[in-house]
């Protein structure tokens, strides 16, 4: 797909800077997908329709400007339950074949393949391909979310608001988002979210997440006590589980180190209060 702003190169760009990598490497692993397919996108000047949907799912992004640079009116509809990484990956390329198309064709309001095959200029041949392959077509997809409007969870995976369907009523809050990669916090746009089932309020909540889980913190709280907490050792970061011990020392643990320092040799960033685990 070269859309938009530039072509494949500035959609990239917006591809990394929603996943908040800076690299095609970082980018690469984030799609779960070897380095060299991003190298061939460019050289072709094509970023495939099912990169942009996985991000957009993965991140929260904006479909519209991530194909052309311009935010869309209205934002798109999140699925709570929606999987992440591979999973995600796995689950919209399992939706092809007759269930996507019978989406697409519903949100164009299409009674007959023969006149999405006119809109898009495509063959008749090449729509019974996909139905007889299975195959996932995310070029069209994100044409068609773009075209009509549609949910792109419900067009690309059959969940969420379908079209016609009132939304449910919008509980979720939109707080700052910062990825936690190599002991680095990095700028990635915002979380939205229902906090109401939070026992007390945030004053300062920011959405943390990385390649082991996703965390709520309140970057308000400052001085360390029992519990778990986003920490800084030596200017790197991750989130520790911290135990309080006579003379001003503290137990600092988590599953990849456990050590016992002075208070004052760490720095807090935020009190973790509520943890969110990938079981994959």
């Amino acid at each position: 797909m070269n859309s938009g702003k530039g072509g494949s190169v500035e959609i990239l760009e917006r591809l990394m800077s929603s996943y908040g990598v800076n690299t095609q490497k970082d980018l690469a692993a984030a799609l779960n997908i070897p380095a060299n397919n991003i190298s061939g996108w460019t050289q072709r000047d094509s970023v495939p329709g099912n990169a942009i949907i996985k991000c957009a799912l993965d991140t929260g992004a904006d479909l519209q400007w991530l194909v052309t640079g311009e935010l869309a009116k209205t934002s798109l509809d999140s699925v709570p339950d929606t999987p992440k990484g591979e999973a995600l990956y796995a689950e919209i390329t399992s939706n092809g074949g007759k269930p996507v198309l019978r989406r697409i064709m519903d949100a164009y309001g299409f009674t007959l393949q023969k006149q999405l095959c006119e809109l898009l200029g495509i063959s008749s041949g090449t729509v019974s391909t996909w139905v007889r392959r299975n195959y996932f077509p995310g070029d069209v997809v994100v044409t068609c979310a773009l075209d009509t409007g549609v949910p792109l969870q419900w067009l690309a995976m059959g969940k969420g608001t379908q079209p016609g369907e009132s939304a449910k009523e919008n509980t979720a809050t939109a707080i700052p988002r910062k990825n936690l990669m190599s002991g680095v916090l990095q700028e990635a746009g915002s979380w939205a979210g229902d906090l109401s089932f939070v026992p007390h309020d945030l004053v300062e909540p920011i959405f943390i997440s990385s390649n082991s889980g996703a965390w709520i913190i309140d970057a308000s709280v400052s001085s360390i006590s029992n519990g778990r907490w986003l920490l800084g050792v030596d200017d790197k970061y991750d989130i520790y589980d911290v135990a309080m011990l006579p003379g001003r020392k503290i137990s600092v643990s988590n599953k990849f180190s456990n050590f016992i320092c002075g208070i004052e040799e760490v720095s807090a960033a935020g009190n973790v209060v509520l943890t969110m685990e990938y079981n994959f």
